[in-house]
């Protein structure tokens, strides 16, 4: 056990985080949880109105900082990376968290669907953590690895039900993605994880929650029986951005209930 004992081992008080998408959903969730964490965190998201709001919501917590950017275009990750690197010299923990869906019947999906798709939820994960490398390598250490946590999903994992084509084909290659990141990073003491989430609260799923009816019939398809709540990613963000979770790099790790698991 490390001189600093078990009551450290979630601690990120003083870490800088970006998270993307972190306006509402599951970004929000996360960046709550590592502002009342102790960290400094920057939000970014493509509306400027929104991600302001979510910022003035937010800062009562800690520090916060609202950069909006569209993290789908090369020049958007350009412009963000570049913006926080200004500012944080250092970056402690990148949360890949920006994303889009597409859903279409097979004989109607266009090819529009699949541009827009993989170029937010691959190319955009692949470029923003390239464009902040420096950051993340210059607070590096053996002891306490810079971290990245890219959010996946559980239909990356399996297959839909939805006809989301795209979508599920962008988060097994988010997980890849993942895996082959950490490969690259090991030796330079950057540990990539993915997180990849069953039901939570979110943009993507409000038309199955919005009725109690489809929440409880979202809610008999989980093994726990319910949806993701804040505390569950939080928690699992928490550890792999620790002490906790630092000897850890390359996984993908099920926030879903059971889902996968369980059948």
């Amino acid at each position: 056990m490390s001189e600093q004992g078990p009551s450290n081992l979630f601690d990120v008080r003083g870490k800088v985080a970006v998270v993307t998408g972190g306006s509402r959903g599951i970004g929000l969730m996360i960046a709550r949880g590592l502002l009342q964490a102790g960290a400094e965190v920057v939000i970014s998201s493509r509306k400027a109105e929104a991600l302001e709001a979510t910022a003035a919501e937010l800062a009562p917590l800690g520090p916060v900082t609202a950069i909006p950017a569209d993290v789908s275009t090369p020049e958007g990750v350009t412009a963000l990376a570049e913006a926080i690197l200004a500012k944080y010299p250092k970056v402690d923990l990148l949360v890949n968290n920006a994303g889009a869906t597409w859903g279409a019947p097979i004989d109607e999906f266009p090819a529009s669907g699949w541009d827009k798709i993989l170029g937010t939820n691959v190319e955009g994960v692949f470029l923003l953590t390239q464009a902040l490398l420096p950051g993340l390598r210059a607070a590096a250490t053996p002891d306490d690895p810079a971290r990245v946590i890219t959010i996946g999903s559980v239909d990356g994992l399996r297959v839909p039900m939805m006809e989301n084509y795209s979508y599920s084909a962008s988060k097994a290659a988010v997980h890849m993605l993942t895996r082959h990141l950490a490969k690259r990073l090991a030796g330079e003491q950057i540990t990539v994880n993915a997180i990849a989430p069953g039901p939570f609260e979110s943009k993507m799923t409000a038309f199955m929650l919005a009725s109690s009816e489809g929440r409880d019939a979202v809610a008999s398809t989980v093994p726990l029986g319910r949806i993701g709540e804040d505390d569950d990613i939080v928690g699992t963000t928490l550890f792999l951005a620790s002490r906790a979770g630092r000897y850890l790099t390359g996984t993908v790790i099920p926030l879903d209930g059971g889902i996968v698991g369980c059948n």
